[in-house]
């Protein structure tokens, strides 16, 4: 129990080293953050480090990271469309970098668009809604949670879409399908113009990965933690 708690207190320490976060410990190891320390070591969660992703990399990165594999395999799976075979190896491969739940095997990260955009869209909630949260981070977090939620709503949207090109008994059932998933793919990182305004905003149904990573940084230059 003991070398958990430490653990638990060195990573926090971590955090807050690369955040410029103050701590106070007391003789029972207990922790305090000083005003918006907290706030700050969850956008240090969606940005810099998590606990359970490849490399600790950020949920936000992760998100990215795992989201071009998505649409580069849907590029390929697109490239085909007279080969059923072709679709579904590359269905696969976008399977397993948005959800390895589903397809286990790829050439992805192995932790899956939905948990990282997920888990960003709960940090950067968890960083506004932290004790001494500045305006700031209360505004970014709602674009960024916005377009964050918009990227899971798409990535289980092909999930559905994959499983169906999976079942597919002929290449011309399958090809509409796959136009779909190129699509969707490529709106989890670069959003989708929805209204027509000839724009992408950070709004629920057009945000997508670009307009959160966008926000993030409106959000950690006003709170003083990037030039």
């Amino acid at each position: 129990m003991h070398s958990k708690l430490g653990r638990r207190m060195n990573y926090t320490r971590a955090i807050a080293l690369t955040f410029g976060l103050v701590i106070v410990t007391g003789c029972a190891g207990d922790m305090a953050m000083k005003d918006d320390g907290m706030s700050h070591v969850h956008i240090g969660h969606v940005m810099t480090g998590w606990k359970d992703t490849p490399d600790s990399m950020g949920l936000l990165p992760t998100a990215i990271a795992e989201a071009k594999v998505a649409a580069q395999h849907a590029g390929f799976a697109a490239s085909k469309p007279e080969d059923l075979g072709w679709m579904k190896t590359h269905i696969g491969h976008i399977l397993h970098a948005v959800d390895p739940s589903i397809e286990p095997k790829g050439p992805g990260l192995g932790y899956g668009v939905v948990k990282a955009a997920g888990g960003a869209e709960a940090h950067v909630g968890f960083a506004a809604e932290s004790n001494g949260a500045s305006d700031n981070v209360k505004a970014h977090a709602v674009h960024v949670g916005a377009s964050t939620n918009n990227v899971v709503t798409w990535a289980n949207i092909i999930v559905r879409l994959g499983k169906l090109v999976q079942a597919a008994e002929t290449a011309k059932q399958a090809v509409p399908l796959v136009k779909k998933i190129q699509q969707l793919a490529a709106y989890m990182l670069a959003g989708r113009d929805r209204d027509g305004d000839g724009k992408v905003s950070w709004k629920p149904g057009e945000g997508g990965l670009d307009a959160a990573e966008q926000h993030m940084g409106f959000m950690t230059k006003g709170e003083g933690l990037t030039s």
